[in-house]
């Protein structure tokens, strides 16, 4: 691709720096024109070769040219010739000898002239020898080499630096190999070891440009091949397989080159800011999620196909470079399957015909745990034999029963269910799980594409039947023990999402589909009923521990009556907290673990109690009484000291806290021995799965607003939080916060917290400052507040349901409201998912009334505006 004549003659006419830049700008633009009238390789060729032509009229200009022992070397993706918009420009400036100073004078001219036109660039000054210490010491350094390229400069100098990488025996074939597949390694476990990520690395992620380049980068170091193409003739790539991977290629850098022009700088991660203007770009619409979605499925198949491809083709090569390691024993599994070390591989191609062998292939794999990928030879028949299905997989009856028993095999859902989903077999097998396959989900929450999401799901399972390793979740490894049908959690698990994409609520949809398989797998009516009845119910337990008071009976007499029995629990508690960890690594804390299993361990009392005996609110209240007044006085307490200091505090108290929670508080407002103090309690240690922050004082009606610009000013995130009244004018505040990673506060940080309560309780008029540092991703979702004014139980009282990102300094910028407004806080319940805010108040006005329609419609208007302006 030729450069327009017209950016020709701006730089070779231009002087001054201003006059470069003046290039650059018109060249940029016509890049930008251009991308969507031309192949996207003529346009990264095209910026490789301005970026010489820049660098050889700077070369001259700075007077470089008149050394002529330098030489001007582009290295890495430069000296291929590839150059996106704003891809770094790595080049090497070889020299004889150590420059002197006039000599370091123009060479920093050079780079100085470089940086002012804002080129990222990599560069380094070296001589022979110090390359070739460099590149015995970096592996990076000596793959960038092997794609060097002369701009200008001395051409023997350079000539010579070729021949010295080529004969010098510094990463043989077999280290480079090595070396290159650890680097492979380490990449893909920093992207969690998936390409399905919902923002995912166009360069680094499995199956992205650096999985394509690592093949090129071997082929190039042991076969000196200039081009993929030259493994055709040494038996490594079909003519298919060929044009297959230019057409991945082709259809990366169209991506990268998008995602370069919509962030306007060297980005390669495709954020959720920039996927609509890259879909725009890349001709997908600008219909926003639906633009994006199509291009993301785009994006996701390609990772899929370079991931197969280039475990496939790393297979071979190894076969080749380490043949040491491919003399290894071959054991027979069956007439048409053997063991080659770590690998499974079929004897013969064409068993594939009898399509069932597909999944009898997966249950070697779970049968032997040595076995941990696929012979090559094997991948590229299945590659074969999958494109040229018609229908589907579990249309054969054989294949089904193959799938049956891989369900309720012991392994079955291991290893070998990641295999199946990696080499495309589970798409093959549910139509359903083809729509969902690169699904994205524009939520908060989720930080994989359905189909990941689902396997994650699906493995976090298998995991509870892990005897060798430690359980984090023991009640759901010694619930999986004595589950009768384990496979019915699995299913469970594969079809609870199924339904996403589709329109509608997908629970409702996905038990559909979820009764058909069943129907069509030949199970039980009750089995079937399980199954459709947990995908369903799939979010009704998390639901209620994170949005419900689970301390409330009425909340778990009302989720044991949606339950039903003990056995819907168990499979209900064991897929939930296996979903929730499945979506994404930051979500799940101690805090959810606690919610979840003291919901499970309340819904279990009751559902043995009896729905028809439903847990009394008095008879929870004096359990807990009981329980607390004991532990205090085995701490020395007095039975009528403690009688009283508990008539202050309403019933709600008692059924809003653990006994372990009461005992702890009353602890410390005992030893105060003067209840009419303020106290402030943090725990040094985590309880209940997070830390406490306990705060009884006068009641005063800015205090909520304060304590919690305290706490944000603390960088500490406010999980839960509960605000109550007691019968004589004070307020009880208790809040469970976290770090921003999720762990509980540290017991000096804890300490600072409290002295910091103190200090506004002491000191009601100071001042808190509250960092805005608000996070990347909430700029990412345009997701307008939610806002409820609805009537209370007690006439003279109104509930406010308040849904909205959780921006820092959210709880202060609605009590400002609530202030602003004169209303009284009787009740407060907030809770964090994700980093969505979902609150509840229970307010009055200034006279202890509930709110006129004037009043809720003025409140709701000043809440909207406070927290769009928040958003924004």
């Amino acid at each position: 691709m030729a450069l327009p004549n017209r950016v020709k003659k701006l730089l070779d006419d231009a002087e001054q720096l201003n006059d470069y830049k003046d290039c650059s700008a018109y060249f940029y633009k016509w890049l930008h024109n251009e991308f969507s009238k031309q192949p996207v390789r003529n346009l990264i060729n095209a910026r490789a070769e301005f970026i010489d032509r820049l660098l050889i009229k700077l070369f001259h200009d700075t007077g470089l040219a008149q050394y002529p022992e330098i030489a001007l070397i582009a290295i890495g993706g430069y000296g291929r010739g590839e150059l996106h918009p704003y891809s770094d420009i790595d080049f090497l400036l070889l020299v004889q000898s150590p420059p002197d100073e006039q000599l370091k004078s123009n060479l920093e001219n050079f780079v100085t002239l470089l940086w002012d036109l804002n080129l990222e660039i990599g560069h380094s000054v070296q001589t022979h020898e110090q390359v070739l210490e460099q590149k015995k010491q970096d592996v990076h350094f000596t793959t960038s080499l092997l794609e060097s390229r002369l701009i200008c400069g001395n051409h023997i100098e350079f000539e010579r630096l070729k021949s010295h990488i080529v004969e010098t025996p510094i990463w043989r074939s077999d280290e480079f190999f090595i070396a290159k597949v650890d680097e492979q390694k380490v990449r893909h476990r920093k992207c969690h070891g998936t390409a399905y990520n919902l923002e995912p690395n166009i360069k680094e992620n499995p199956g992205g440009l650096r999985d394509l380049q690592t093949i090129f980068w071997v082929a190039k170091k042991h076969f000196h091949a200039e081009t993929l193409e030259e493994l055709i003739s040494h038996g490594y790539l079909t003519h298919e397989e060929y044009q297959e991977l230019l057409e991945c290629i082709e259809n990366l850098w169209n991506i990268r080159f998008a995602l370069h022009l919509a962030a306007g700088r060297n980005e390669n991660r495709l954020l959720f800011d920039h996927q609509p203007n890259a879909a725009e770009l890349l001709g997908f619409g600008a219909e926003g999620k639906a633009s994006v979605e199509r291009m993301m499925k785009r994006l996701f198949r390609i990772m899929s196909r370079v991931r197969e491809m280039n475990q496939m083709l790393l297979s071979y090569f190894e076969q080749s470079i380490l043949p040491d390691q491919g003399e290894q024993a071959v054991i027979p599994l069956d007439r048409n399957f053997e063991r080659v070390g770590n690998k499974i591989r079929v004897k013969n191609p064409s068993v594939f015909f009898r399509r069932e062998q597909l999944f009898v292939l997966f249950e070697h794999i779970a049968d032997n745990p040595e076995i941990t990928s696929i012979d090559p030879n094997t991948i590229r028949t299945m590659r074969q034999v999958r494109r040229r299905l018609l229908g589907d997989l579990q249309d054969y009856a054989g294949c089904r029963d193959a799938f049956l028993r891989l369900l309720k095999h012991p392994n079955g859902m291991g290893r070998a269910f990641t295999l199946m989903h990696k080499h495309g077999l589970i798409a093959a097998y549910l139509p359903q799980w083809r729509n969902i396959f690169g699904q994205m989900q524009f939520d908060l929450f989720h930080a994989y594409t359905v189909d990941e999401h689902t396997h994650k799901l699906v493995n976090n399972i298998y995991h509870y039947f892990d005897k060798t390793q430690p359980s984090d979740f023991p009640i759901c490894s010694e619930i999986v023990t004595r589950m009768d049908k384990p496979e019915l959690l699995y299913l469970a698990a594969i079809f609870h999402d199924i339904a996403k994409g589709r329109g509608g609520d997908h629970s409702e949809l996905g038990a559909v589909d979820a009764l058909a398989f069943c129907k069509m797998h030949g199970f039980t009516t009750s089995d079937s009923r399980l199954v459709a009845w947990l995908v369903k119910s799939h979010l009704l337990m998390s639901v209620t521990a994170q949005r419900k008071d689970i301390n409330d009976p009425e909340v778990i007499n009302e989720f044991a009556s949606q339950v039903k029995n003990e056995r819907q629990l168990d499979y209900l508690y064991c897929l939930t907290v296996a979903d929730i960890r499945a979506t994404n690594d930051n979500l799940w804390n101690d805090w959810k673990n606690t919610l979840l299993r003291e919901l499970y361990l309340h819904a279990q009392r009751a559902l043995r109690l009896g729905l028809e005996n439903p847990m009394d609110m008095r008879d929870q209240i004096r359990d807990k009484k009981r329980q607390a007044k004991q532990r205090l006085i085995n701490k020395g307490f007095e039975e009528e000291f403690i009688d009283l200091s508990w008539s202050r505090f309403k019933a709600n108290y008692f059924t809003a806290f653990s006994e372990q929670q009461i005992s702890w508080q009353s602890e410390h407002l005992l030893k105060s021995k003067d209840l009419s103090q303020a106290s402030v309690i943090v725990s040094e240690k985590p309880l209940h799965g997070g830390t406490q922050v306990f705060v009884y004082s006068p009641y005063e009606a800015t205090l909520f607003a304060k304590l919690v610009s305290v706490i944000g000013s603390k960088k500490a995130q406010i999980q839960h939080a509960q605000v109550m009244t007691t019968k004589d004018g004070y307020v009880v505040f208790s809040f469970v916060i976290l770090e921003v990673n999720g762990n509980p506060v540290a017991s000096t940080r804890a300490n600072s917290i409290r002295k910091g309560i103190e200090a506004v309780l002491e000191d009601p008029k100071k001042k808190i400052r509250l960092k805005k540092n608000r996070s990347q991703r909430f700029k990412d979702f345009n997701i307008k507040p939610k806002i409820i004014v609805r009537p209370h139980a007690r006439n003279d009282r109104n509930l406010i349901e308040i849904q909205a990102i959780d921006i820092p300094g959210l709880l202060t910028k609605i009590a400002e409201v609530f202030q602003a407004n004169s209303l009284h806080i009787h009740a407060a319940r907030i809770t964090t998912v994700g980093e969505r805010a979902e609150d509840f108040f229970v307010v009055s006005d200034d006279n202890y009334q509930a709110l006129s329609e004037e009043h809720k419609a003025e409140l709701h208007r000043d809440l909207m505006k406070k927290l769009n302006a928040e958003s924004e």
